[in-house]
């Protein structure tokens, strides 16, 4: 090869370190789980570890690759306070960290109500410290002798750009992506980031993912025994970064991404920014993609509601395995609309943040936590197979209405990759659901990671993101559409749940 490109990529439960060719074909990766840092009772990232890891990996792969690049793609929602030496001025905290209902109403009170800040800066009313501007005036309230010593405020991406280069930036994924700091209409630093005062701390000129932050630091550069002159591009976020292969392959607008994981974030790249009046309030907000324009998006904690649920009826059956899916018994289940199961794990965290953790049968509630603490078992979770298509169901349910509220329309084909490939009932409920939108699955097993490589190739070569399609093949399987038709009417009684009190 010519010429190796390193990828850090960031995710709220793994890290990554990848090598790509110049191909773009991946060579090389290493994960690592990195425990959360109790610090006055807060969860807090482990910055320190994380770095010593990231840089003992690049070393290595410093030794074996002709590394002439490098970026950073990370979760969002994170950013983080640097003093004049550069080092953090506070602990970097959980975005999942609960502040409670005082603290948002003095958000509000102090930056405007949750619909006038959702139509400026795209961004919706989520609990927890999921917006950075709330995170902001978190740390803030929290620490305010450190925040005292901040002379930067860096978003997630680019504060390990300035810790592997020195130099500082900002770019539109990052910043655009419901952080109620950037001002969508205008086109400028928002109400919010002026009314925090850390306006004069960040970078207000957003620059391209593809565009160069700057060569590696003599520091870092020693201890990875990489050339100083590697270049370094500005970073992304990793949602944003997972559409590139797409946007590459089928240019913009053509789409709609359904990222799963722990996350499952659906993308709809629209031509115009915008809410109609009934999606304010709602957990629907807007992204900038790579190239600045709007993409539309609504998430929801799928990947955890799975795993958390799943888990549950693992232990109440001592099982490990995941039963196959068989049409009938999830006919049969829609068909009786007897029982449902609701989210949200993570209050707020998305399309139904009016709803609680709960199953009803027969319409009995039974709570999450009594069935977690064993003093109530539904009946439908006393069958495992019926429990896991229950959860399958709901997961499907919450999709639908993420898809809806990014505006799908007839005739746009939905590309779903991620944790969720693999699950064959939930692609096929979903195709049943959507009669006229072709349902397709990917090979992609690392979306974010090539997508933030392409970035550095695009860098390196100059070339256009068009231009490296013929670098990569995505195989898109289409969903065989099955026929469901007791969907609509379970669906109809499953919202009801939802979105009641």
């Amino acid at each position: 090869m010519e010429y190796a490109i390193a990828v850090i990529d960031i995710g709220m439960t793994n890290k990554k370190v990848a090598v790509y060719d110049d191909a773009l074909r991946p060579m090389d990766a290493q994960y690592r789980n990195f425990p959360p840092l109790l610090r006055d009772g807060l969860e807090t990232h482990d910055l320190t570890a994380m770095e010593a890891w990231f840089t003992e990996q690049i070393a290595r792969y410093a030794r074996r690759y002709p590394i002439k690049g490098m970026v950073v793609s990370t979760h969002g929602a994170t950013f983080v306070g640097v003093r004049e030496d550069g080092t953090p001025s506070m602990p970097c905290v959980y975005y999942t960290h609960e502040p409670g209902d005082a603290f948002h109403e003095r958000f509000y009170a102090r930056f405007g109500s949750p619909e006038a800040l959702q139509e400026e800066t795209g961004t919706p009313g989520f609990k927890a410290l999921i917006n950075t501007g709330k995170g902001i005036l978190f740390a803030q309230e929290q620490y305010p002798a450190g925040f005292k010593q901040t002379v930067q405020v860096l978003f997630y991406p680019q504060y390990w750009g300035y810790r592997f280069s020195g130099k500082t930036g900002a770019e539109g994924t990052y910043m655009g992506c419901h952080s109620y700091l950037w001002d969508h209409l205008h086109g400028c630093l928002s109400s919010v980031a002026q009314g925090l005062g850390v306006a004069p701390l960040m970078a207000n000129q957003l620059r391209a993912p593809w565009d160069v932050l700057g060569t590696l630091s003599p520091i870092f550069a020693r201890k990875t025994g990489l050339p100083q002159e590697v270049i370094l591009t500005l970073g992304i976020h990793d949602s944003n970064a997972s559409l590139l292969p797409h946007f590459a392959k089928h240019g913009e607008g053509r789409f709609v991404l359904n990222s799963t994981g722990t996350w499952c974030v659906i993308m709809n790249p629209v031509p115009v920014y915008g809410f109609a009046p009934e999606e304010l309030g709602k957990v629907v907000f807007f992204n900038i993609s790579a190239f600045g324009t709007p993409v539309k998006t609504a998430i929801f904690l799928g990947g955890q509601e799975f795993e958390t649920w799943s888990r549950l009826l693992k232990d109440i059956h001592g099982r490990q395995d995941l039963p196959p899916f068989e049409v009938a018994q999830y006919r049969s289940l829609l068909a009786e609309k007897r029982a449902f199961l609701m989210p949200e794990l993570t209050p707020g965290s998305g399309q139904f943040p009016r709803s609680i953790p709960r199953v009803i049968e027969d319409g009995q509630t039974y709570p999450f936590t009594a069935i977690a603490q064993g003093r109530q078992i539904p009946g439908v979770f006393k069958r495992y197979d019926q429990g896991i298509a229950l959860l399958g169901i709901s997961l499907v349910m919450q999709t639908l209405t993420a898809l809806e509220r990014t505006g799908l329309v007839p005739g746009t084909s939905i590309v779903t990759e991620g944790g969720f490939r693999k699950d064959t009932a939930y692609h096929a409920l979903l195709a049943a659901a959507l009669p006229n939108n072709r349902v397709f699955l990917t090979d992609i097993a690392e979306a974010t990671a090539l997508g933030a490589a392409m970035t550095v190739k695009m860098a390196l070569t100059g070339k256009k993101l068009p231009d490296l399609s013929a670098d990569f093949d995505i195989a898109y399987q289409e969903v065989l559409k099955i026929d469901i038709p007791e969907l609509e009417a379970y669906r109809e009684t499953w919202v009801g749940y939802a979105e009641s009190l």
